[in-house]
């Protein structure tokens, strides 16, 4: 008797947990009843015969935070859960997360600094309203004067003015000078150097990374003479604010970056929220230099990034 409630059991699970069976259509196969079958199941289950496995994939999140937080000496990890590894599904998990830590950390009398791209055009997307008072927004870098590829700098600036009920400070210069005289004579403007200055006060920066591979914006842009793109490609890994660094997170060129315009690596230090929202594994060089040069003290990412930037 009981061989054939074991016999029955077992072949009443493989129906129903391998072939997807109703219980009804496994007691109709069996002769027996739908209650009878639900018995069985659970006996099997009590027997050790049906083993369940759930795998939660947030589980661990918090764990690999905490682990990315201790070895980077961070102030706040946050993991976004992506189903794929892969750039653009990765990049609207992070941005989601990031505009909703946005509008939970975003007080009144903030100044928030933000820089453009992809990535912060995706955040600035998904920002929700808050009611706040004397927020402010400035952005951060100049942007590109001579592209036919759209950045949405001034898309994205305007549109976390509009999250936080404020108005935008643009930085209408462009990201980098030919010349440094010429930059430093434009950066005495009054009204230039209010924006440069609110940029510094910024208690909140807001940014990505970007990567020295050839399909940088900059590079196809022409914005650099060979040799300095070929010097940018040999010690650097990546960008903040178009301000290049090597895999120590020091800056590459000190004369490519006294030409460009916006705030220096050695500021997003001092802010008291630096936000780093970047993954994928194009970046991974350049988000973990950033971290070592000590730009952002809070990161937000996805677990492949996580646990690459482990290793």
């Amino acid at each position: 008797m009981e061989q054939e409630k074991q016999r029955l059991s077992i072949e009443a699970a493989r129906l129903y947990y391998l072939n997807d069976y109703s219980q009804q259509d496994i007691a109709t196969r069996l002769g027996v009843s739908r209650p009878t079958i639900s018995r069985l199941l659970q006996y099997a289950k009590e027997k050790g015969y049906v083993q369940i496995n759930i795998i939660d994939p947030l589980e661990d999140l918090g764990a690999l935070g905490e682990e990315i937080q201790h070895k980077y000496e961070m102030d706040q990890v946050h993991i976004a859960y992506s189903p794929m590894n892969e750039y653009q599904i990765i990049q609207q998990h992070i941005s989601k997360r990031a505009a909703d830590y946005l509008h939970e950390t975003v007080q009144d009398k903030d100044i928030i600094g933000v820089t453009w791209g992809k990535t912060m055009h995706a955040v600035a997307l998904q920002l929700q309203p808050k009611q706040v008072k004397g927020v402010e927004v400035v952005q951060l870098k100049g942007g590109v004067s001579h592209s036919h590829i759209h950045t949405y700098a001034a898309e994205t600036v305007n549109l976390f003015a509009e999250a936080f009920r404020t108005a935008a400070s643009y930085m209408p210069l462009p990201v980098i000078f030919d010349n440094i005289e010429v930059k430093q004579m434009v950066e005495q403007d009054r009204h230039i150097h209010r924006i440069t200055q609110l940029g510094k006060q910024a208690n909140i920066a807001v940014f990505t990374v970007g990567t020295v591979k050839e399909d940088a914006l900059l590079f196809r842009l022409g914005y650099f003479s060979q040799a300095e793109q070929e010097l940018l490609q040999r010690e650097g890994v990546g960008d903040i604010c178009s301000r290049f660094f090597d895999a120590e997170g020091t800056i590459c060129s000190e004369e490519i970056n006294a030409r460009t315009v916006g705030i220096e690596l050695s500021d997003l230090r001092t802010k008291e929220q630096s936000i780093l929202v970047a993954g994928g594994h194009r970046k991974i060089e350049a988000i973990r230099a950033a971290l070592k040069g000590k730009y952002a003290n809070v990161l937000i990412t996805d677990q492949y990034t996580a646990r690459a930037l482990l290793l």
